[in-house]
């Protein structure tokens, strides 16, 4: 039923406005909630058909709102890629009421905020979360409001009236640009463009999603288009109310979210826009079904993947038939296809599931298999398993039992599901609201499973059928030649009918009758982990124990316990860190111990599957102590698992098959570690230089070939022999099962005793003042066009309370800026972020950047920064400062939103050898504290880079590809032009790119400056003619012999000259090493060994 009623006032100071009088719907109140949810919602509809989901819950620390837009990259017009995604990221760029370009960051950094967006293919979504109490700490009011209430008026400004500034149009594209390139050598990118390339081209499937500055700008202005014009008039044709689904979440009463959502989201204009929705064409017609096409991926990977056009499962949300296919073709436990084609040594892992591709047009239901060598050579024999297995499907009714599993761990799991943060629960749920759910439904919608239907089942195993079907092979090495390129990334394929032979073995294997089926495969049995024991006793508490307690303490174990008092859920969580100084002792010794873990992991994986469909789950790997095991989920079941791992681990026979396995699984992810994006490598390299004991993955490497089966056989027997164990308990367990678990350890691993010297001492190195050292490293992937940089100031102690206060309050205070200037304004890459830089003992202060220019020139841009930062700080006035340190405070002090991030939270304190429980507590005293004066000292010592006391790390990684022109060539030739600053700027950004599309063929780069020049910059032609001659003969002068040019010298503001580092074990020799990590109280003021918990 649908209601109606008033709206209520207005926030503070804002007249009442005729048209906010007219009555909001109430849409519903009453949604099916988990058992122990303690918020409250609201589903509403404004005036102008805009449909919002209100919740208010008590609890929070972050209030947030989240807008999705019926429209995505399917929308983008096909001769110019990537508009919906240019649009989300211009949407940001100022709106008529608040017009300075990042009023709208600044205003949530100012109140511990953040905000992001994301272009899918039917929707764009917008969220941001914001601190949820006033500045004054008090609840949150019509006349006392959080900072809710400023950030609701700036963001729905962008759905009312954007600017799209001109001035900025330029540089957000360039944004799009470098996202765009930060993709291209990432093989999930890749592949799914492939198959998106491979579909129907008059389905909206096929698009190039992201865009690029050649498709958002070059070629639409070569062919007259004025860009900001387009991008406008594609937001004033998709962007309606009707169209937009709102999730605002607060510690504010219902009632005043819905007065706030009605007085800043009632301008948004309702166009009565339609759905997107593309019925006439499919994604994948006959002409793209029966093919096998082989790509060449930038990893070392060998996959197959067998995808079929499936039910539309649009409106099935009741009974989600997919799921019940997903569920036995992707089982890994006895009479699986995994289970057979593992044993065969086939495969390394599989996975099958439905991907919508829209509203009203068939789904896509995928069968992934990551392949060993033989599987990849024995991929038919694979495919007629998978159809054998169909062929059992088919001749088998549709199973209940199996549903009503499925069912019921659904609804425990959505009975018990706990909070999960602001943002990130706003963004999902306004996603949510786009499907035709009942909104009582919202918060369940297909998480739950209502109703067995069998016949659907049928129908959608129909699907599954040779005559509609494709192969995808992924491998470097087959077929070995490759006569296509994908446009978009360049991927290397061939494509070609499948073979007529192995067609016809596929059609024999679907209508297989039972006595010629592999006898092996079979449906699976019931699950035994399936938790009964559901109970919680809850007891009410005051306030929940901040640390938890050590209940044993002896020499074999010391185990830490904490009774769940926060979240009353039937689950639990058990650490274990083994202490041990063999791990660590060499490279060798490294590389037995993951070969170890991995051998473990690959026994138990049958076995564990059912426990992990009933919501437990297990690791065994390795962390900076020695060996690590974790089990989670419900506890009923969880001592039955933790007993299985630990006798796997003690009794573990390695069977020289597996092990080859696994050996030849490692040595491709230590090949292809190198080829992961450089920012997601440099962090290691770090480590490495700043870490008293580690070794590189090149060492790692090295050492894997001439490791043997027996070695580590014989490792697993040093390693388990002789440890000290560090155990947390939390959850739903009480004290006595914590102890007993506990024994469960100790007497199945049977350890000596290993005594309290022999403890690993994590140290971390220490740089003196005044030190200037830099590391480079050319990237191993030759096509990534992208350097990095990581450029890390040490600044002391972690256990110094006071620096550690300093370097968090700096980190709050550059966070925007750094953003705003690097990024946004010099574009010099997607990824630009800076903050803490924390070591296992000690705190410094970091920048990471990954940007087609290179690391000398980025770091001399992250030094003018920070020279500029200091009068930022010195000219902020106090309300500013005041509020940077209450946006700290509260970050500090937010609560755990469920467990997991409870016993998180204290294992890294046990982990750490800190056991500073309560340093978010300590760390906001000394916050509050703070001066001004105080951090402009801290920062003219340790940040300026004029200080002669700054210490300094910086790390450069080196592309091979060459994607643009030297950034000194390109600043002297900006120069001669005579621009002022601003156009300079962007000039200097802008001819990088422009002239890197050339890709360094010389003609096109005169052409490409000439246009520029006079097109864009309005440069008269005198001096256009001397700008290429200029540009000839710096090109000449500055390329080197083999075509890769030379770069500016490296900074050295402090007048210290910067060590390069050559040689990593005689840099380390130079440093000295900071005291271990030690306990902040006495250890036995934890100690409760007394009565039941």
């Amino acid at each position: 039923m649908t209601l109606s009623r008033r709206t209520s006032s207005p926030g503070p100071g804002i007249p009442r406005r005729e048209d906010r009088l007219r009555s909001v719907e109430l849409v519903t109140d009453t949604l099916e909630t988990p058992s122990l949810d303690d918020r409250t919602y609201r589903v509403i509809r404004l005036p102008n058909d805009l449909e919002a989901l209100l919740v208010h819950d008590p609890q929070t620390d972050k209030a947030s709102a989240a807008v999705d837009v019926g429209v995505g990259s399917y929308s983008d017009e096909d001769d110019m890629p990537g508009m919906a995604h240019a649009v989300e990221h211009l949407l940001f760029m100022g709106t008529k009421k608040y017009p300075v370009e990042n009023d709208y960051n600044q205003y949530l950094s100012a109140h511990s905020g953040s905000s992001n967006a994301y272009t899918a293919s039917t929707s764009t979504n917008y969220h941001f979360e914001v601190s949820a109490k006033p500045s004054n700490d008090e609840e949150p009011s019509a006349t006392n409001p959080s900072p809710l209430y400023g950030a609701l008026d700036r963001f729905a400004q962008f759905f009312v009236e954007p600017l799209f500034l001109e001035n900025t149009l330029d540089r957000e594209l360039r944004a799009v640009d470098s996202e765009n390139k930060k993709n291209l050598q990432s093989d999930q990118w890749r592949m799914h463009q492939l198959e998106k390339s491979l579909s129907n081209p008059k389905h909206p499937f096929c698009h190039f999603s992201t865009g690029n500055l050649e498709t958002l700008k070059t070629l639409p202005e070569a062919r007259g288009i004025n860009v900001r014009d387009k991008f406008i008039e594609f937001y004033q044709k998709h962007y309606s109310a009707n169209r937009m689904k709102l999730c605002v979440l607060g510690r504010e009463p219902l009632d005043l979210l819905e007065a706030w959502v009605s007085e800043f989201f009632s301008d948004v204009k309702n166009k009565d826009l339609a759905p997107n929705r593309w019925p006439e064409e499919v994604p994948l017609t006959k002409d793209h079904l029966g093919i096998q096409y082989s790509a060449k991926p930038v990893m070392d990977s060998r996959e197959l993947v067998l995808s079929f056009p499936f039910l539309d499962e649009h409106l099935l949300f009741e009974s989600q038939p997919s799921r019940y296919l997903s569920h036995l073709i992707g089982h890994e436990g006895p009479g699986s296809i995994m289970a057979y084609i593992k044993g065969k040594g086939w495969v390394n892992s599989l996975s099958a599931g439905s991907s919508p591709v829209c509203p009203g047009s068939p789904a896509i239901f995928e069968c992934s298999m990551r392949l060993t060598e033989e599987g990849l050579k024995n991929y038919k024999e694979i495919i007629k398993v998978f159809f054998q297995y169909i062929a059992l499907l088919r001749e088998t009714e549709p199973q209940q039992w199996v549903f009503e599993e499925q069912k019921g761990m659904a609804d425990v799991d959505f009975r018990f599901k706990q909070k999960t943060q602001s943002y990130r629960f706003t963004s999902k749920m306004s996603a949510v609201m786009q499907r035709p759910l009942p909104r009582e439904w919202l918060l369940s919608g297909d998480r739950k499973l209502r109703k067995f239907d069998a016949n659907l089942i049928k129908e959608a195993l129909g699907y599954l059928r040779p005559d509609n079907f494709r192969i995808a092979i992924i491998s470097r090495d087959f077929p070995g030649k490759w006569n296509k390129k994908e446009k978009w990334y360049g991927t290397e394929y061939t494509s070609e009918p499948i073979p007529v032979d192995l067609m016809e073995e596929v059609k024999k294997a679907t209508d297989s009758p039972a006595g010629e089926r592999i006898p092996d495969l079979h449906l699976p049995h019931k699950n035994q982990f399936i938790p009964t024991q559901l109970e919680v006793e809850k007891k009410e508490v005051k306030e929940p124990a901040i640390a938890p307690r050590i209940i044993r303490n002896d020499q074999y174990v010391r185990t830490w316990y904490k009774k769940d008092d926060t979240f009353w859920v039937p689950k639990a969580n058990l650490v274990v860190s083994c202490k041990t100084p063999i791990v660590y002792a060499s490279a060798a010794n490294s590389v037995k111990a993951r070969l170890f873990t991995d051998l473990v992991r690959d026994a138990l994986e049958e076995y564990s599957y059912d426990a992990e469909l009933a919501g437990l789950q297990y690791s065994v790997s390795l962390d900076s102590r020695g060996l690590f095991i974790e089990v989670s989920g419900y506890n009923d079941k969880l001592p039955v698992l933790l007993e299985q791992v630990l006798m796997t681990m003690r009794d573990l026979s390695i069977a020289q098959g597996r092990f080859n396995i696994i050996k030849e699984r490692l040595s491709r992810a230590y090949r292809n570690w190198g080829l992961q994006p450089p920012w997601q490598q440099i962090g290691e390299y770090t480590s490495l230089l700043t870490t008293e004991h580690s070794h590189s993955v090149e060492e790692l490497e090295a050492e894997l070939p001439s490791i043997t089966a027996e070695a580590v056989g014989v490792f697993r027997q040093e390693l388990l022999a002789q440890m000290h164990m560090e155990v947390y308990v939390h959850g739903n367990l009480y004290k006595e099962d914590a102890l007993k678990l506990t024994d469960m350890i100790e007497k199945t691993l049977k350890p000596r005793v290993l005594p309290r010297e022999q403890w690993p001492i994590r140290r971390s190195l220490v740089f003196p003042p005044g030190s200037n050292y830099v590391w480079r490293r050319t990237l191993k992937d030759t096509a990534n066009v992208n350097h990095c940089i990581e450029y890390v100031l040490y600044v002391g102690e972690k256990s110094d309370r006071m620096i550690r206060a300093k370097t968090l309050l700096l980190d709050q205070i550059t966070h925007e800026p750094c953003f705003n200037q690097l990024r946004t304004k010099e574009q010099l890459g997607y990824i630009v972020f800076s903050g803490v830089r924390a070591s296992a003992t000690t705190y410094g202060f970091r920048f990471i950047i990954q940007s087609e220019k290179t690391a000398p020139y980025l770091e001399t841009r992250i030094e003018l920064f920070l020279e500029g930062l200091v009068k930022t700080i010195e000219d902020m006035n106090d309300t500013d400062f005041e509020n940077n340190k209450r946006s700290l405070t509260v970050k500090r002090l937010e609560k755990p939103k469920h467990l997991d991030q409870e016993t998180d939270k204290h294992w890294n304190q046990i982990h750490s050898e800190y056991y500073d429980f309560e340093s978010a507590q300590r760390d906001v005293a000394i916050i509050k504290q703070l001066t001004k004066a105080d951090m402009v000292a801290f920062f003219n010592r340790y940040i300026h880079p004029s200080s002669p006391q700054r210490a300094k790390l910086a790390l450069h990684f080196v592309a091979q590809a060459k994607s643009d022109v030297s950034t000194r060539q390109i600043s002297e030739l900006v120069a001669a032009l005579d621009l002022d600053d601003d156009t300079a700027a962007v000039a200097a950004t802008d001819l990088q790119a422009r002239l890197s599309a050339a890709h360094h063929d010389e003609a096109k780069e005169m052409e490409k400056l000439e246009q520029y020049l006079l097109h864009d910059l309005k440069v008269t032609e005198s001096k256009i003619d001397a700008a290429v001659e200029a540009w000839k003969k710096l090109h000449d002068q500055n390329a080197g012999p083999n075509g890769v040019v030379k770069d500016a010298p490296l900074p050295s503001s402090n007048g210290s000259t910067p060590i390069i580092i050559d040689d990593v074990r005689d840099y380390k020799a130079g440093l000295t090493v900071s005291a271990g990590a030690r306990p902040v109280k006495d250890l036995s003021e934890y100690e409760d060994m007394g009565s039941k918990l």
